[in-house]
């Protein structure tokens, strides 16, 4: 039994189709399916009920998926076990930020592919949180402050943002000196976030309201040296418009703790070797740039 078509299988059964595993293992759509009637001819029964919707599993198929899945990661680890310190092979899948990811990530994803010449990297950058599991994620790099879930996260850095303003919004509506105030003012969003911000040895919660919301952290940026109101943006994105006086920082007594940058994983209890040297990277890279700044995702 061929383990590519056993991957094959387990790819079309997670992602619900065979366009969509074909778009995840980079090959074409009839190749796929070839590998699945092989599989299935091999085993003589049927594993996947095809139409125009997509693929469903049989009820064999469902039985067979769990083996199949299992056998895959089992050939995986022996692969590391026998070539622990050798050069990382077959496909990792990453998804990054747009914003800060082809700036600031992007470098390191490359240094690694150089690295390790036979490995194949697969990068979706997007601002949305996409399900690791469902989507066939090996890691995801974020930043921010994670939220509660049952991946595993790393920490791989510190990320540092402002609350800023334009000085035309300052003129119009003033500058906010406590998290009661802030909560007056326009906010620059990505969607229904809270905001933290430091009072003392406390950190403060305050859920901002505003008509502005944008999923990316360059057109919250446009959005407020237009004087659309106060964005909570990232220090690496800003430093210049900060310098030049096209943005003011605001709420400087009660500033927002650092973030961090983390690589998150689908639960189990060892990474793959892939994403250790993908996070061992990303600690190393942070290492030599301190100056990094993160937004809040």
């Amino acid at each position: 039994m061929d383990i590519g078509d056993l991957r094959t299988f387990v790819e079309v059964a997670d992602a619900g189709g065979v366009s969509p595993a074909a778009l995840r293992l980079g090959v074409s759509k009839s190749i796929v399916s070839r590998r699945l009637v092989r599989l299935e001819a091999e085993l003589g029964v049927q594993l996947l009920a095809r139409s125009t919707r997509g693929a469903a599993l049989t009820e064999a198929g469902a039985t067979f998926r769990d083996y199949a899945a299992r056998v895959c990661a089992e050939i995986d680890v022996a692969k590391e076990t026998l070539l622990p310190t050798g050069d990382l092979r077959g496909r990792l899948r990453v998804s990054a930020p747009l914003t800060f990811g082809p700036t600031h990530f992007a470098p390191v994803l490359a240094e690694m592919a150089r690295r390790h010449p036979q490995l194949h990297i697969q990068t979706c950058y997007s601002d949305r949180f996409v399900d690791l599991i469902a989507e066939g994620y090996d890691c995801a790099i974020r930043v921010g402050y994670l939220q509660d879930s049952t991946l595993v996260a790393k920490r791989v850095g510190p990320m540092f943002g402002k609350l800023l303003a334009s000085p035309a919004y300052i003129k119009a509506h003033g500058s906010p000196e406590t998290p009661e105030e802030l909560a007056t003012h326009q906010a620059l969003m990505q969607g229904t976030e809270a905001w933290q911000l430091t009072d003392g040895d406390k950190i403060v919660t305050v859920r901002p309201q505003g008509r502005f919301k944008a999923d990316n952290g360059t057109a919250l940026i446009a959005a407020a040296t237009a004087g659309l109101g106060i964005a909570y943006l990232p220090d690496g994105l800003t430093q210049e418009l900060v310098a030049s006086g096209a943005l003011v920082p605001v709420m400087t007594r009660h500033p927002p703790p650092p973030a961090g940058a983390y690589v998150v994983r689908p639960p189990g209890q060892h990474p793959a070797r892939k994403v250790r040297v993908l996070t061992e990277l990303l600690i190393e890279y942070f290492g030599q740039a301190p100056h990094l700044a993160g937004v809040a995702r």
